[in-house]
């Protein structure tokens, strides 16, 4: 692809979200942060601007949690995108299950079935684009159970996260596919950080302190610094393509980006299927329609 305009990723004013920002920013892209604070926005986009001068930095409100939210969020923008990262997404461990406004059990609502819908809406600006979702390692050793997307039979809230990340590389994948037999010109890959620790990641200034790290966690994983990087690569290599994972090359928990052999049940297309046409019954969107198919 070209040298990519206009970037959104969600997430962008903390974390890994806020690095791949960053490192877009200093390849010459222009970044859009998704964040629901428009204050944390502007912090982040106070800290790629210290290290980039001249960077373009822009906010877009943007409630993940709130499905009645992401048209009016969409609408703001003033540009189409060159690519849009996936990555914002919550973690709880909280013993107790919470729900997100519209009633959905909150990391599986906020960390896939948001940016369900939020493609939906944004496809009439993705011609071209390439559509990047951040996954995780914990995705590995899960398994999505079908009957119970919302763990309303069963709640773990680790099995939970892990689950909501599977739901996430599954429909980038599968999204891939359908963009494939619509004849788009977009293309989705699917990416995770590996292992990325607050402790090994650089401080930026109102957006990041770093605490204690530890040698051993040197050795074994790395920072969110490095775990962006991933993501950024697959918005900025020409050579790579649709339906490939992208993942820190060193047991796929640190090191340079490299491109994976995704396990098999993170493509299979039966549980993708599944999972596609339940998304749609929970936002009540029909995203096969708003890519033309």
């Amino acid at each position: 692809m070209a040298r990519p305009v206009n970037v959104l990723v969600t997430g962008g004013n903390a974390g890994i979200g806020y690095f791949t920002a960053e490192q877009l920013a200093e390849a010459g892209a222009t970044v859009v942060l998704g964040s629901r604070s428009r204050t944390k926005a502007g912090a982040a986009a106070d800290a790629i601007r210290a290290r980039v001068p001249g960077a373009v930095i822009r906010h877009m409100p943007l409630d993940l949690g709130d499905l009645s939210s992401l048209k009016s969020s969409v609408d703001s923008l003033e540009t189409g995108l060159d690519a849009v990262v996936f990555n914002a997404g919550i973690a709880l461990d909280a013993p107790d299950r919470r729900e997100s406004v519209d009633g959905h059990e909150l990391m599986f609502a906020t960390n896939h079935l948001g940016h369900f819908a939020l493609t939906c809406w944004l496809a009439p600006l993705l011609d071209g684009a390439r559509v990047i979702t951040v996954g995780s390692f914990a995705a590995r050793s899960e398994r999505l159970d079908l009957d119970d997307l919302q763990s309303t039979g069963s709640y773990d809230p680790k099995r939970t996260y892990g689950r909501s990340k599977l739901a996430q590389m599954s429909f980038g994948f599968e999204l891939d596919r359908r963009l494939r037999a619509a004849g788009s010109s977009a293309m989705s890959i699917v990416v995770h950080p590996g292992g990325a620790l607050d402790s090994l990641t650089p401080a930026r200034p109102g957006v990041h302190t770093r605490p204690a790290s530890t040698r051993l966690a040197g050795v074994l994983l790395h920072g969110k610094d490095a775990g962006a990087r991933p993501a950024v690569r697959a918005v900025l290599d020409p050579d790579v393509e649709g339906g490939q994972l992208w993942g820190p090359r060193q047991f796929g928990l640190r090191g340079k980006p490299h491109l994976e052999r995704p396990h098999a049940h993170m493509t299979d297309p039966g549980t993708a299927a599944v999972l596609w046409e339940k998304s749609s019954e929970l936002t009540g969107l029909d995203l096969d329609e708003a890519l033309g198919r």
